[in-house]
């Protein structure tokens, strides 16, 4: 039973709210705030009755009821204990994401997940995109963001479904903004040697410490800063095959990764690491450079052409792009590739891969192409003899030879008169003792019915009696 009352102390102030008593359906004794008005307040109480009777019987959801309840919390709650989650990731990230999906729920001016649905969504998307002049790829990472948002939200159970699912991605291929190339293994050659040759120092690096750089790049498709995590503990060059393990807090994917090394790599490590402290940073801060000046700038004092049709060469091009484009080119299989980029999927694979037409048609003369071989007959332009044909002889009796040399009419069935009439009478032909025979119409039916159907060597109906 449910009670309404006021407190002692606010029992002659008629402002003062009335307090509703009841018990919940777990016997836990409660109170909730009513209103000044005593009726408003006794019509609360009922209300509260039921719904306890209600959730005895099983008819309402007590989860569902706590969902919908944080489901009209502010989204700006919803919000902080979404950043709370993203912790494990890097700052970047979290950074990226948020203001994406600030930017968003700010446009629409969404107080609660009621005011986001997928038409309000993509109707904001479809005008930031005209207004700010987005790519494809980053309307696509807008999506992204808020999907995901959203989808942590049915996680922890803040919202029964995902009220933005099914939003549509948009085309990258049709409008790419960033296009890159991979450069061949020549011009990473070169580059590494631009580099070395140089007195400039270009981002805080001198030209033999960007040399370093770009060969890691090249023979490890490591990331920026992936590389630029790299201590000299990093490398194990005694076990076998040597290797370079990146920790999870740097790794794009938040695992540590263990990657063998080239063995021309393991010839320079050698000789590089004695000139790094231990436990210190080999290249410090690479992650903040500007690492595609440093490219453009050295590329261009060997004559490399830093933008082409096919792309630009930036700093993930010439070192993760090329990496895995010439693994492909030197017969490495997807798989092997997919596994040494660390890809968790074979599709992000491809997109590494640059396979011009050069290299189509380089792979086009490795189809193999020869003709049959064709006999000494055929090359002297004399019909093939064909295995086990029917061939006519001159008075138009009919000729039957196998490709063995052994006569196909010799696999006749014992003890048919017509058959053993005609070989006795047959005369041989030919090379192959083949021999010719003329049989009557009603004779060569009853042969060809008993080769159709030979008779058994033994009785089936002797060894029943036996």
């Amino acid at each position: 039973m449910s009670s309404i009352y006021k407190r002692s102390a606010d029992a002659d102030d008629k402002r003062s709210p009335w307090i509703v008593g009841y018990t919940d359906e777990n016997g836990v004794r409660r109170t909730v705030k009513g209103f000044t008005d005593k009726r408003q307040t006794e019509l609360l109480a009922a209300k509260l009755e039921t719904e306890v009777m209600l959730r005895k019987r099983g008819l309402i959801d007590p989860a569902l009821e706590s969902i919908a309840a944080k489901r009209r919390k502010p989204l700006t709650e919803h919000l902080k204990a979404f950043e709370k989650s993203l912790g494990n990731n890097t700052g970047k990230h979290v950074k990226l994401t948020l203001s994406r999906i600030r930017c968003v729920v700010n446009g629409l001016n969404a107080k609660t997940l009621d005011d986001l649905s997928t038409e309000k969504v993509e109707d904001f998307l479809a005008g930031l995109a005209k207004t700010k002049d987005l790519g494809n790829r980053t309307y696509n990472h807008y999506v992204q963001a808020l999907d995901e948002f959203c989808a942590w939200l049915v996680e922890k159970k803040r919202a029964v479904s995902n009220p933005v699912i099914g939003m549509q991605r948009l085309n990258t291929e049709i409008d790419v903004r960033h296009r890159r190339r991979a450069l061949t293994a020549e011009e990473i050659i070169k580059l590494v040697q631009s580099a070395r040759e140089s007195d400039e120092e270009i981002q805080c690096f001198d030209g033999e410490t960007r040399a370093r750089i770009y060969t890691l790049a090249y023979l490890t498709g490591l990331r920026r800063n992936e590389i630029g995590s790299l201590t000299p503990e990093s490398f194990n060059l005694v076990t076998e095959p040597p290797t370079v393990t990146v920790e999870a807090a740097f790794s794009k994917h938040r695992r540590r990764d263990v990657i063998p090394l080239h063995p021309e790599l393991v010839t320079l490590l050698r000789a590089w690491l004695p000139d790094y402290s231990a436990g210190t940073v080999m290249f410090p801060k690479l992650g903040k450079r500007r690492t595609w000046r440093m490219v453009k700038l050295d590329l261009k004092r060997v004559g490399i052409a830093y933008e082409t049709a096919d792309g630009i060469a930036d700093f993930h091009a010439a070192g993760r792009h090329t990496h895995i484009t010439e693994l492909l080119r030197n017969g490495a299989s997807l798989p092997e590739a997919k596994e040494l980029a660390r890809h968790s999927d074979i599709n992000m694979t491809m997109r590494y891969t640059h396979i011009g037409i050069n290299d189509q048609a380089k792979a086009l003369k490795h189809l193999r192409w020869k003709p049959a071989e064709t006999s000494a007959a055929e090359v002297a332009g004399e019909p093939s003899p064909t295995p086990a044909a029917a061939q006519k002889n001159e008075n138009g009796a009919q000729h039957i030879s196998s490709e063995s040399g052994v006569s196909a009419c010799q696999s006749g069935a014992s003890g048919d008169t017509a058959y053993d009439q005609a070989r006795s009478d047959a005369t041989p032909v030919g090379d192959r003792g083949c021999r010719v025979f003329s049989l009557s119409s009603s004779e060569s039916q009853e042969w060809r019915r008993r080769e159709l159907n030979p008779r058994p060597e033994i009785c089936p109906r002797r060894l029943l009696r036996a």
